[in-house]
């Protein structure tokens, strides 16, 4: 039997890197698998993890069958143990259904990494669905951290370097600053920072004054 297993946290705690080992894994014990991917911050058809390492995947478009890409591989004669899904939470409900077909019904392992929610806290379709159909939801054990210190919990969008909650729930960005050409990123903050909208840009640019503060100072 099969197992379908969701490994979860924010932006930049090691989910593509452990997506990678585990394949790394399992083709050294002779087992063999198909990797699938979608908006990866390397471009379209790669999986790729901020420590540098890069494969070819398949990009996982709105339109793709799962469960077809999978039946007509092994149709093929191509042998099939596993498969791996990173940027899970853009994949549709639909298509975390086939997943899940997969494995019931063909007896193979998926492994699924992904952010449980988006920049306003709500949770991705792809995500919400495998938390209620996966046989174990994994949380990554290396932990992200706010600029605080403190571990973090939610990932916040920036424009031009300002925290925004409105706008499409899919933009393309990485921690490391905006896409090429755009000026969107990402930044992981605990509950705290985020519900202040204090990232570190912010934090640094009002380090000495009191407006930081959550209670009245004495001359105020």
């Amino acid at each position: 039997m099969g197992e379908l297993v969701f490994f979860t946290g924010t932006m930049d705690c090691g989910k593509s890197t452990l997506a990678l080992q585990t394949d790394y894994n399992h083709r050294r014990r002779g087992r063999r698998g198909v990797l699938l991917t979608r908006n990866d911050r390397a471009g379209e058809g790669r999986l790729s993890s901020r420590l540098g390492l890069e494969v070819d995947a398949v990009e996982v478009s709105a339109e793709l069958d799962l469960w077809r890409l999978v039946v007509e591989r092994l149709t093929a004669g191509q042998r099939l143990d596993y498969v791996i899904a990173d940027e899970a939470q853009f994949f549709s409900s639909r298509q975390v259904d086939d997943l899940a077909r997969v494995v019931d019904d063909l007896g193979l392992d998926v492994y699924a990494f992904g952010i449980l929610t988006d920049f306003r806290t709500v949770l991705f379709p792809g995500s919400a669905r495998l938390v209620e159909l996966a046989d174990r939801v994994q949380p990554l054990q290396v932990e992200a951290l706010c600029w605080c210190g403190r571990r973090a919990t939610h990932n916040a969008r920036t424009v031009e370097g300002a925290m925004v909650v409105e706008g499409e729930q899919v933009v393309v960005g990485d921690v490391d600053g905006g896409a090429e050409g755009t000026p969107v990123g990402y930044e992981v903050l605990c509950r705290s920072h985020h519900r202040q909208r204090l990232t570190a840009r912010a934090a640094h640019a009002a380090a000495l004054s009191p407006d930081v503060l959550p209670f009245p100072t004495a001359g105020g």
